[in-house]
């Protein structure tokens, strides 16, 4: 099948996704029974008073209308205003991937690299102390939480060492580099341990195959059997496991960008979970959504370039 052909495909296929996607949203943020209006005036509002807010807000259209609002912000990417600041939710998205992205992105890249190099060891040493050694060392990082590193970074290297600024964010290249340092320490940090464990064990499923066994006995280096036919035959799981993690770099990283002051996407949302700011929640679930079903199509056209044998149908 042509690549467009495919493509175009797909992506008809994920309009009734997006439709599900916004129904969901709609029931929960109106039909679950809680008032925004209510909660943005208070307790001893009046019975005015929550209709006026009401009809600023939109809440008072009939359902039907409400919900086919949320459809078309998901296909024309225009979510109205935040309740809180007043201000177009797109601009303030935009405003906010920028940060988001100066420390997700080089962060994924660092991590993802240094994953794939140390599974490759651990694998070439696979059964050794030091296989065993990394993975329980992986493990154990896993089981810390993700907040406990970000507070004892924070402290430490932060505060009482001086290294790094231990929150804020400038804007402008390289303004912000003495501002990312420590986050994106943090998220190699946290990543490094379920990547490793992944894709030592997508790697190691490998080796055992009986196509592994004919390299070898053909004479060829434990390092070329790595790195020419395992790896290469390991990358589609790979992909699929990397390549979606992308729309999650788009979206920040929550608790690392609230921590760190960085007016970021994440910190975006954490804010508007905070001020009960209902469009701007809902805005960051639905671009959630899209991106997640476009990098799942990506990931299947990515496919064909690492593996010959797969066809698009």
């Amino acid at each position: 099948m042509n690549l467009w052909s495919y493509v175009i495909r797909r992506l008809l296929y994920t309009i009734p996704i997006v439709l599900g996607v916004c129904l969901i949203i709609f029931i929960i943020f109106n039909v679950s029974g809680y008032d925004p209006a209510q909660h943005l005036l208070g307790k001893h509002a009046t019975a005015k008073q929550i209709a006026e807010v009401r009809r600023e807000l939109g809440l008072n259209k009939p359902l039907v209308q409400q919900y086919f609002d949320i459809v078309k912000s998901a296909f024309t990417f225009d979510f109205g205003r935040s309740w809180s600041t007043k201000q177009k939710i797109i601009d303030m998205i935009k405003e906010g991937a920028v940060p988001s992205l100066t420390v997700t992105l080089p962060a994924f890249l660092i991590s993802t690299i240094l994953a794939i190099l140390i599974s490759i060891v651990v694998a070439f040493k696979r059964g050794t102390l030091l296989d065993r050694a990394l993975v329980i060392k992986c493990v154990g990082m896993m089981s810390i939480p993700s907040l406990a590193y970000i507070l004892f970074f924070q402290y430490f290297f932060a505060y009482k060492l001086g290294w790094f600024e231990i929150s804020g964010y400038e804007m402008g290249f390289p303004n912000f580099i003495p501002y990312i340092i420590l986050p994106v320490f943090i998220y190699v940090v946290l990543s490094i341990g379920p990547d490793v464990r992944y894709f030592r064990t997508v790697i190691l499923d490998d080796i055992y195959q009986d196509y592994v066994r004919t390299a070898r006995a053909k004479g060829l280096s434990e390092t070329k059997v790595l790195l020419k036919h395992v790896l290469k035959n390991s990358m589609i799981p790979i992909i699929t496991y990397v390549v979606i993690q992308i729309p999650f770099l788009i979206l920040g990283a929550l608790l690392i960008e609230s921590f760190f002051s960085i007016p970021g996407l994440g910190g975006l949302t954490v804010k508007a979970v905070f001020d009960s700011d209902f469009p701007v929640i809902k805005a960051m679930t639905i671009l959630s959504a899209i991106a997640y079903i476009v990098f799942t199509v990506i990931t299947d056209i990515l496919y064909t370039l690492v593996d010959p044998r797969v066809r698009l149908k």
